[in-house]
């Protein structure tokens, strides 16, 4: 029996249009770990595979192909066992040529463990696509795989025989709120919608997180049982998160750790400097993967240069992790529900719905009534003595910093300065809290020289508290507009 599918509409459009596209397509789905991508291909399409087959994992190139053999010996009864990838692709291009007319789907899951040292495994499979498959007209071929190097480096980047090969490439993303919300209803959990918000500040919307959840449990139970419990399921999931992904992990986890300590980001020049790695091409590659995976993002800073960009850390389950997990070999008893409360916790809770809201900027925009409107999310910071050593005839009155976290740069001539802030309840602005934004904008204004007009937007999970700074608010934004 098929399960549902939870959102994925695009995806599953998208996928259906190659399916009846009158031509051969060869489609490469990627993402994380854990995502859904398999899930999403085999739900879709079950009972419509003309062939299908799993690499394995560390396995030999004898096992992939005895894997192979199997697979040919359910779809087609074909019984040889082929001896290297170009028979294999070749018996299953003869079976399918005595096929009736109609659109054939091949899916093969986990490709880059095929790939075994000195397989041939690549060379066959252009082979097998140049010279056969793409000429069909009727065929899709469907490749997935989590190890996003391979997926980058030999197949959708490639330079060699399956160079612009790809017809179609698909990032397979976490669920959005709204479809965390969905998940778990039809799950029968009866979660409100803050402890679904306090679920994805901590493990973001990884389909097989949720999945591991006890609807007995209350969200903070079960990230205690999964995350700090003896035996938790999540305990050991950042590093076989990282080696999954990508090859000589060890760096892209150092970028990641350096990321973490830094919560507006770092330029390229500062992770160098930090990390004391070569600024070459594969730094370059490896920033680029962990972007492609939506671990980071890049953005330019309002008003800098391209030169300038940041990569700021931005996914939901590391940043838990560097927070709470990191060298830790033990924990407390139900050490979660201790944390919770703790300086230490809102410390990071807010950082933490921060980037919630980076993951929803389609939500915010279109709360703000401006999603017909060319519209630039971006972050602003100044630091004076920063700005005094690169131009010591700098404005020496501007002694203040100021950082912002989130604007939107409209095409009205307004920027919407966003205040993202975490609270259990109505959020209160305090005296003190609404100069010290004053104070903030005055100099963004000094700083920027910008002419355009200041839009103030709150972003808080129950609203704001009503007081006399609250009615100065241009706009409020909940997490009900969030989960839209």
């Amino acid at each position: 029996m098929k399960k549902a599918i939870i959102g994925r509409v695009e995806e599953i459009q998208e996928l259906e249009k190659y399916l009846t596209s009158g031509q051969s397509e060869f489609i490469a789905v990627y993402g994380r770990r854990r995502v859904g991508k398999t899930f999403l291909i085999k739900e879709l399409f079950e009972g419509k595979f003309t062939f299908r087959m799993t690499g394995r994992e560390n396995a030999l190139t004898n096992e992939n192909l005895m894997n192979f053999a199997y697979a040919l010996d359910d779809f087609f009864q074909e019984t040889r066992v082929p001896e290297n990838w170009s028979e294999a692709f070749r018996i299953l291009s003869k079976n399918i040529e005595k096929l009736p007319e109609g659109e054939k789907i091949i899916f093969i899951d986990e490709l880059p463990w095929c790939d075994t040292p000195k397989s041939g495994f690549i060379g066959a499979l252009e082979h097998f696509w140049n010279d056969w498959a793409y000429y069909r007209k009727d065929i899709k071929l469907i490749v997935c795989g989590s190890a996003t190097s391979w997926m980058l480096e030999k197949l959708i980047n490639s330079r060699g025989g399956l160079h612009n090969r790809v017809t179609h490439k698909m990032l397979v993303s976490p669920f959005n709120l709204k479809e965390t919300e969905m998940y778990f209803r039809s799950r029968g959990f009866r979660y409100e919608r803050q402890e679904c918000l306090d679920c994805y500040m901590a493990l973001g919307g990884i389909a097989y997180y949720l999945s591991l959840f006890d609807r007995d449990k209350s969200v903070a139970e079960n990230i205690n049982a999964l995350c700090f419990a003896k035996g938790g399921d999540l305990r050991d999931e950042f590093e076989r998160l990282y080696d999954s992904l990508f090859k000589k992990s060890d760096n892209h986890i150092a970028v990641i750790t350096a990321l973490g300590e830094c919560r507006k980001g770092m330029t390229r020049n500062e992770l160098i400097d930090k990390l004391k790695m070569p600024n070459n091409g594969n730094l370059t590659a490896l920033l680029n993967e962990l972007e492609a995976c939506e671990f980071i993002r890049s953005y330019n800073p309002f008003g800098k240069a391209r030169k300038d960009k940041m990569f700021q850390l931005i996914d939901q389950f590391s940043l838990f992790y560097l927070n709470f997990m990191k060298d830790r070999k033990s924990y407390a008893k139900d050490y979660w529900l201790q944390k919770i409360g703790t300086a230490e916790y809102f410390a990071w809770s807010g950082y933490a719905f921060e980037t919630v809201c980076l993951h929803h900027i389609d939500q915010l925009v279109e709360a703000l009534g401006i999603s017909g409107m060319l519209s630039t999310p971006c972050c602003w910071s100044y630091r004076p003595a920063e700005a005094l050593k690169k131009d010591p005839d700098a404005d020496v009155d501007m002694k203040t910093g100021g950082q912002i976290d989130l604007l939107i740069d409209r095409a009205d001539k307004t920027i919407s300065i966003c205040e993202m802030k975490y609270s259990q309840g109505e959020y209160e602005i305090t005296k003190s809290y609404a100069k010290h934004v004053e104070d903030r904008l005055r100099t963004f204004r000094k700083v920027t020289k910008t002419k355009k007009s200041f839009s103030m937007v709150y972003v808080t999970p129950s609203g704001l508290y009503d007081n006399i700074y609250a009615r100065q608010v241009n706009r409020q934004i909940t997490a009900d507009d969030l989960f839209k």
